[in-house]
């Protein structure tokens, strides 16, 4: 049976909306609740747009391709590759539970999701495309003419109402009824002892002081680093990238823990390769703290209980090119 979005706002409606109301209000990590105010006409349009590879220079790079929703909104690589097969400057961020965070890009230079869909598609090493000429693929294609008419009730197409239809479809992307959230809403059977024992260590040991709300982080920048230096290879300075102020330097969006299980290899350089790693790092260089095996164990096992339903939906039929189709360029040309 196909789900529509539709059908998965509801079911995101009902299922969770009607059960927050039991959380365990004094816990620093909530369960996720439903996005609001959902447009579905944009969100049908940008669940496209998301799919559609198109809208990059050799027409082989999509969204999804960086932000793959079969793989925990992320690539498992290090860091992205993007056209001509460079390889990126950073690890990619899930899509996951973005609409939860204070900003989008690790040091928080766009705003909003809406800020960020524009960004990869004009970059030279993502996408490799303009604004204009992805708007001249959109405008040669019929199927597309008639769709952003009707959502948006104009002739013309603009970037505007590409990246809000790709952030509205983002806006969906939210994993809620982890086992954890089971737990917050009072099943006590949803997680065994050893996962409970791995979030009071998470909880005691100062994790949730950056860790904490529905996404379990995205909330705050944090120096990388903060008890020992962090080394690092990758350019990237974090937040003072944006500022150019020398304070801002590593300081970096706390990345959220949900299906952190998923989201491999971990922090803004994609330098640890499991969670057992992770953890080991983030305890001695952010809380001064050597866990022993048996406490990262159990740490390990409380962040694997943060995996909640993933997005299901009908993949996108695309509407087909035309003549008037401009041509991707092919890798090397």
């Amino acid at each position: 049976m196909k789900r529509t979005v539709l059908s998965v706002a509801v079911a995101l409606v009902s299922g969770i909306a009607a059960q927050t109301v039991h959380a365990q209000a004094d816990e620093p990590i909530q369960p996720i609740r439903p996005p609001q105010n959902i447009n579905l006409g944009q969100v049908e349009l940008g669940k496209k747009l998301y799919f559609d590879p198109r809208l990059s220079k050799s027409g082989f790079i999509s969204c999804n391709s960086c932000h793959n929703l079969s793989m925990g909104g992320t690539d498992n690589i290090p860091t992205s590759i993007g056209d001509k097969w460079q390889q990126g400057p950073i690890n990619a961020p899930t899509v996951l539970n973005s609409s939860l965070a204070i900003a989008q890009f690790w040091d928080g230079r766009a705003a909003d999701l809406k800020a960020q869909a524009g960004g990869p598609i004009a970059n030279p090493g993502e996408m490799a495309f303009s604004h204009t000429l992805a708007i001249d693929v959109l405008e040669s294609i019929p199927g597309y003419v008639r769709e952003f008419k009707t959502v948006f009730g104009t002739d013309k197409i603009t970037i505007d109402q590409v990246t809000l239809a790709i952030a509205e479809f983002e806006k969906t992307l939210v994993t809620p009824n982890s086992r954890f959230d089971q737990w917050l809403l009072g099943r006590k059977d949803a997680i065994t002892a050893t996962e409970l024992a791995g979030y009071q260590l998470f909880k005691n040991s100062g994790c949730v002081a950056c860790h904490n709300g529905e996404a379990v982080g995205g909330t705050s920048f944090q120096k990388m680093g903060l008890v020992e230096p962090y080394k690092t290879t990758a350019a990237a300075q974090g937040r003072a990238d944006v500022t150019k102020q020398d304070a801002d330097r590593m300081m970096f969006k706390v990345p959220t823990l949900r299906n952190v299980e998923m989201t491999y290899p971990y922090f803004h350089d994609g330098a640890a390769n499991t969670l057992t790693e992770a953890v080991d790092v983030m305890g001695r260089l952010q809380l001064g703290k050597k866990f022993t095996k048996d406490e990262n164990a159990k740490i390990v096992a409380f962040l694997k209980t943060l995996t909640g339903d993933q997005p299901s939906f009908t993949l996108p039929v695309l509407p087909p090119s035309t003549d008037a189709t401009p041509r991707p360029q092919p890798f090397g040309k």
